[in-house]
């Protein structure tokens, strides 16, 4: 039943990644990596909400590993973000590749915690 949920995440992750990727280079090019960029930054805030909620309204082991293993797993990608990144070094974009890198890691780590502050906030307001 795990693998059940597991797939079901991942499909629906990666229907998304797809889905927001290609939006997001539609709106904003592709001189920089804009679809993986914005999808690990809006994953890197979802799992730093859904993890604060999800540590005090229960669900079950199930759902959890639906939503962060299959479904967050799926829709954020380190290793596409690495050979992009590699990439635009490699084209002679040294500047652009280290701005993707630098902005990724410290911009996913502050969504993480604004996630996690949101989560609070959400909770005190549920209660």
């Amino acid at each position: 039943m795990q693998y059940i949920f597991l797939a079901i995440g991942g499909a629906s992750g990666a229907v998304l990644r797809y889905l927001v990727s290609g939006w997001a280079y539609a709106l904003l090019g592709t001189g920089f990596p804009w679809g993986t960029f914005i999808v690990n930054m809006l994953g890197a805030f979802l799992i730093g909400l859904l993890w604060q909620l999800f540590s005090t309204i229960p669900i079950s082991p199930h759902m959890r590993n639906l939503i962060f293993t299959g479904g967050l797993g799926a829709f954020t990608t380190f290793s596409t973000f690495a050979l992009e990144s590699l990439n635009l070094i490699r084209n002679g974009d040294i500047g652009l590749g280290l701005i993707n890198v630098f902005a990724s890691d410290i911009l996913g780590i502050i969504l993480v915690m604004v996630g996690v502050l949101l989560g609070r906030v959400v909770l005190i307001w549920l209660s």
